[in-house]
């Protein structure tokens, strides 16, 4: 058992046992994905007062964004990723604030504007002023050689240099009016059609009837037509009319644009764009936008798109990306906001959205998201020797034993410390003991969970760390959390002598369960994974001894072995514990499981169990592929290097959002998505949404829950939820290092 003032020294034992660590898996199996740029999407957000109405937004060739509004022409100013700005008043040009401008346009990449008495701009030396001679008119648009159409209502006229050239009415509501270049055409959206319009003569043209109109663009010979119920296309050579597309994120359309050849639109819940296989990126919630309703859109020069909404101004910036680059933004943010006393702790935001204003948060499972980060640092470190992750991995290291040091039990870990004097402020306040030292409180009823993170961690350092100090604490601690669990006949005992509520291994516990019931086959699968990974790396007999009674004496090795497909609900008049445990599929059981899939594979006794083990852990991941999981398609590449997912292991990687504030997101009012009956298993849609598009959640959290968040008033770190897939996959050859 370890002492609490010294760690076992075992650094030549280690050498002896560490050449079996890989067994008969191989890295030389997988073939690298090849880590080249990607396009990375985030947001840039400037909030505007709610008494202020925007209008249209447009960037000219200058970079310059402006903003109509019902007051005048604002900018945005002071906003970055992350740090939001706002929309204030452009006093760029003095003589604009005497201006009533009413409308604004892009033309040649340049800003010009129609006021009550001309169309005009402060480009081309101010030399374009057209008077228009209407305080009537609304809007205008321009056409070829600096001529523009003005209109009001449905009337039109055509502006140019030596004024109005000719004037129409049309029949109808008049939506909005776009310029065709290639024929030389004005196309006009009325509330029941499509209008063509000669530049020549006014002379006008009914091309299409309809009803409910809403906003349209048009390339080519190709119409986009947005109407409250979703869109159809229209083409003006054939006349060919498509199908209405109902299925779309969000049917009530507000804009549609061609932006940077791609298919864009606005609706009345965030935007969207049509990516080449027929779905959408979807960009909604205050991850990507200041509201719900998109008032306009624009194209801007540096790949950005510019998304108005009824709250302010969204710059959507696509920028190119190696997972390498993520990992180095992710391993900054994690050091800056999110290490609490060692801990990889969340941050809890006093001001929505600003991470300046943030609490470090103690958490039940301290334990277990700093042994996930830890593991990632141990990972970084046996890749390329990195100083910095060895320095993490010591910080961190420190901050785990010190769970055992601080309370009284020998070998039981705390859930976390704190100083004294703030229980009442912390979660859970009665689970907080006092320690020996009065400066601090100590957390009890460490859950399993905690247990197999633990076991997880300490024998990643043990094997890849090559510092023999954090070895030896590694393996010293192993040591004394196993001691404690297999002299307290399979149970993890609290101050109070009573086993946790989780900590419970015991086989009169254990095989209490039905076998269809997760419980029996989970902590069957932990403990015996703990107790290899404990005899690996110590050598005590007791651990392998107990490890081989529980499978051999109380049908551990067939409880792991359960297929995944028969876990459900226990039956009807059975114990109500296993009945509340089996109410749906639990995702913190997936956490457990994959965790325990490291030691339990990694450090099997004999090929013929690493064999059983394989199976039992190729089954879980065929029942997980649907979720998509990075860490969890990792982890398998150890088991089956040949299937394990290695697509949508990078996928979740890339789609993971850079912006980890939990932000609220829905998507159950989605007419694109395709659900699902309510199912045992909780899977909602019959495929799972990109990362970005959903809450911030952990790995032991359902992926298919389509809402939920925080409002804004928490960040997330990334040390346990994308640093440990990602070294971990570049450790085990999944992930190839960056392609310049």
């Amino acid at each position: 058992m370890l002492p609490k003032n010294k760690t076992y020294n075992l650094s030549l034992l280690i050498g002896l046992l560490l050449f079996t660590s890989q067994g008969a898996w191989s890295q030389s199996v997988i073939k690298p994905y090849q880590d080249h740029p990607f396009v990375q999407e985030h947001s840039i957000k400037y909030y505007i007062d709610s008494l202020t109405q925007p209008r249209s937004v447009a960037m000219d060739r200058n970079g310059n964004i402006q903003v109509l509004t019902h007051k005048g022409l604002y900018k945005p100013h002071a906003g970055q990723f992350l740090n939001p700005g706002q929309l204030v008043e452009d006093r760029s040009y003095l003589a604009m604030k005497d201006k009533k401008v009413k409308a604004m346009e892009v033309y040649q990449e340049q800003f010009v504007y129609l006021d009550d008495k001309a169309v005009f701009s402060n480009a081309w030396a101010g030399g374009i002023y057209f008077l228009h001679g209407s305080n009537a008119v609304a809007q205008f648009v321009p056409g070829k050689e600096f001529e523009f159409l003005i209109y009001q209502g449905n009337t039109i006229s055509k502006l140019g240099r030596d004024g109005v050239l000719w004037q129409q009415e049309l029949d109808g509501e008049l939506i909005d009016i776009h310029y065709g270049k290639d024929k030389g055409l004005f196309y006009a959206l009325m509330k029941e059609g499509l209008l063509s319009i000669r530049d020549e003569d006014g002379a006008i043209n009914r091309l299409l009837s309809g009803k409910g109109f809403t906003a349209f663009a048009i390339k080519g010979n190709e119409v986009v037509l947005g109407s409250n119920n979703g869109y159809k296309r229209f083409d003006i050579g054939s006349g060919k009319v498509g199908a209405q597309t109902s299925q779309v994120p969000w049917p009530e359309i507000t804009a549609v644009q061609w932006i940077h050849d791609r298919l864009w639109f606005g609706s009345n819940k965030g935007a969207f764009m049509l990516k080449e296989d027929g779905s959408y990126n979807y960009y909604f919630g205050e991850r990507w936008l200041t509201g719900d309703r998109v008032i306009d859109m624009a194209e801007g020069k540096d790949g950005s798109v510019l998304v108005l909404t009824d709250a302010g101004l969204s710059q959507l910036v696509f920028a190119s990306h190696t997972l390498e680059e993520k990992a180095a933004f992710f391993e900054d943010q994690v050091r800056k906001r999110h290490i609490r006393l060692g801990f990889n702790s969340s941050l809890s935001l006093k001001e929505r959205g600003n991470v300046d204003s943030g609490q470090l948060k103690d958490s039940d499972n301290d334990g277990l998201w700093t042994a996930m980060y830890l593991a990632s640092q141990a990972f970084r470190y046996a890749v390329n020797g990195d100083t910095e992750a060895l320095q993490n991995c010591q910080e961190s290291l420190e901050a785990m034993e010190r769970l055992y040091l601080i309370n009284p039990v020998e070998g039981f870990p705390s859930r976390s410390y704190n100083r004294s004097g703030y229980k009442e402020q912390l979660a859970d306040p009665e689970r907080w003991q006092s320690s020996a030292d009065p400066e601090w409180d100590w957390k009890a009823t460490t859950s399993s969970d905690e247990a197999i993170g633990h076991v997880f961690v300490l024998g990643v350092i043990a094997e890849l760390v090559e510092d023999s100090a954090m070895r030896d604490k590694a393996i010293g601690l192993l040591d004394a959390l196993m001691s404690h669990i297999v002299q307290h006949d399979m149970y993890l005992i609290d101050y109070d002598g009573k086993p946790t509520l989780w900590g419970k291994w015991n086989p009169e516990y254990v095989n209490n369960f039905p076998k269809m019931v997760g419980d029996r086959k989970l902590n069957s699968s932990n403990i015996i994974a703990m107790l290899q990974t404990a005899y690996h790396f110590t050598q005590k007999e007791i651990f392998k001894d107990k490890a081989y009674e529980l499978m051999e004496n109380y049908g551990y090795l067939d409880n792991l072995m359960v297929p995944m497909e028969t876990i459900g609900k226990a039956e009807e008049g059975g114990d109500d514990w296993a009945a509340m445990l089996s109410e749906a599929w639990n995702h913190s059981d997936d956490e457990m499981y994959f965790l325990g899939y490291w030691g339990l594979y990694r450090y099997a006794f004999t090929e013929e169990l690493k064999s059983k083990y394989a199976e039992a852990i190729s089954d879980h991941w065929k029942s997980e592929t649907a979720e998509k999981d990075g860490l969890w398609n990792i982890i398998t590449a150890i088991a089956s290097p040949g299937n394990f997912g290695q697509e949508d292991a990078v996928w979740y990687l890339q789609e993971y959002p850079m912006d980890l504030i939990n932000w609220t997101m829905t998507n159950s009012h989605r007419k694109d998505l395709q659900f699902l009956a309510p199912n045992f298993r909780e899977q909602s849609t019959s495929q799972v949404l990109a990362p970005d598009e959903l809450m911030i959640r952990r790995h032991n959290a359902n992926r298919f829950t389509l809402d939920g968040g925080n409002k804004g008033m928490a960040e997330s770190s990334a040390g346990d939820i994308w640093l440990l897939p990602y070294w971990m996959g570049r450790y085990l050859g999944v992930i190839s290092e960056a392609k310049k």
